[in-house]
């Protein structure tokens, strides 16, 4: 039940994200929009619910409830920037808005630019450790929940991935391309 909750969760996520960008967008409600974009957190709230009902009602922690802990603690660290950018892909697209700004793609810049994404995968470790800690006292029985704690080193280890491979643009920043010369005008031939 849970398992299937969650992929309920990440479609439901797209759904409204794409109902609430039609009418903000292609309806022009903005105020419709905003209110569908902001019942996406709803989603996440149902699943912490459902999961903790289905604890309570007994059932032993498993990797479902490891993932749902994973899968709340990524939206939380990352939702809203995806919803900002989907956001502003589609002002540009449906109602003449500015071309979204983007990423710089080398030097120091695009080094704070992926460190600040990591902060969103560092965000999403921390709520899912804290979420699957309550798990586990909420359980209660220390020789049932090795799973949870086992889901909180896969968040960790992507965390720590993740912040590696920001760091390397950091240690190695891509430098921009050489400026091309400009082109030459072929010599002309002097008249006597």
């Amino acid at each position: 039940m849970v398992v299937a909750l969650i992929v309920i969760c990440e479609v439901g996520f797209w759904v409204l994200l794409a109902a609430g960008l039609a009418a903000r967008y292609l309806l022009r409600m903005p105020r419709t929009g905003a209110a569908l974009l902001l019942c996406e957190p709803l989603l996440e709230v149902v699943l912490l619910v459902v999961t903790a009902i289905d604890l309570r009602n007994g059932a032993d922690p498993s990797w479902k409830h490891g993932l749902a802990a994973l899968y709340i603690g990524y939206t939380v660290g990352h939702g809203h920037r995806t919803v900002k950018w989907l956001d502003g892909h589609a002002a540009h697209r449906l109602a003449g808005g500015p071309r979204p700004v983007t990423p710089p793609r080398h030097g120091m810049a695009r080094a704070r630019h992926e460190g600040r994404i990591w902060l969103g995968t560092l965000v999403g470790a921390v709520v899912a450790t804290v979420l699957l800690w309550l798990a586990i006292l909420y359980v209660g029985d220390p020789g049932r929940t090795a799973p949870l704690q086992g889901w909180m080193g896969a968040a960790w280890k992507t965390a720590v991935i993740h912040g590696l491979i920001a760091a390397s643009y950091a240690v190695w920043p891509r430098k921009a391309p050489a400026a091309e010369p400009a082109p030459r005008e072929p010599a002309r031939a002097e008249r006597p």
